[in-house]
């Protein structure tokens, strides 16, 4: 199992060298160009897994040079409906999409059974995200990105209740519990819910810095403070 760094409330001293978020962000200079995030969203897709990151990917634009862009992704170019009943015309297509350096999928209501028995999703998902530079998941996002073949070899999370199912579904995966979400490399897998807004704001932060996130979180009315939340970091 390969060593990880639990942060939970504030960071306890370990025996291993601790690296925080805004370390991890200071390994390269904060992107100059305009970076993508392309959500892919489904039928039945979860208003909060899709709508917290977009709002938090969308706001750094007003922060930093270039920040993120982003847009909706579907099979195709019909109105989506989400699980609550919020109607969404996609942005693009499986066949027009523009290169993703963020891959999102937010949870949806058949993300455990037949979204991942949709072949072309699935080989979407896969191609797309291993061109990207990150691939998110929300709650049961994993599933999908776990089919895909994005999460082989990697650690990871998905919605509490969900858990079980996931590890016998993928009985090969290290799968985490009782953490806001995990990041693994390219990798970052979220429980969902109201904690879908913790992976995106830590993202930024990994992305951008400590200074541009705690930004993108006042405009949101977020303390961000990533000493606060549970979460792993996959050394």
């Amino acid at each position: 199992m390969k060593t990880f760094l639990l942060i939970f409330g504030i960071l306890f001293a370990t025996s291993c060298t601790t690296k925080t978020s805004n370390d991890y962000a200071r390994d390269s200079e904060a992107p100059s160009e305009t970076l993508s995030a392309g959500f892919l969203i489904v039928d039945g897709v979860y208003n909060s897994e899709l709508i917290a990151p977009f709002d938090i990917f969308q706001h750094t634009i007003f922060h930093t040079d270039g920040g993120i862009r982003v847009f909706t992704v579907a099979p195709n170019r019909d109105t989506i409906t989400t699980f609550e009943g919020l109607k969404i015309i996609p942005d693009f297509d499986f066949t027009t999409s523009p290169p993703i350096d963020i891959l999102v999928v937010p949870s949806a209501e058949n993300s455990m059974d037949t979204d991942l028995e949709n072949s072309e999703m699935i080989n979407y998902v896969t191609t797309m995200g291993k061109r990207a530079k990150f691939n998110v998941s929300l709650c049961d996002g994993a599933f999908v990105l776990a089919k895909a073949g994005l999460v082989d070899g990697k650690e990871s999370t998905t919605f509490p209740s969900d858990v079980e199912r996931y590890r016998q579904m993928f009985p090969e995966l290290i799968v985490h519990e009782n953490v806001s979400f995990v990041h693994d490399g390219s990798l970052l897998t979220s429980q969902g819910g109201i904690k879908s807004y913790d992976v995106a704001m830590y993202l930024v932060e990994v992305i951008y810095g400590r200074e541009v996130a705690k930004k993108v979180g006042k405009g949101l009315v977020i303390d961000w403070d990533p000493a606060n939340y549970q979460f792993i970091v996959v050394k």
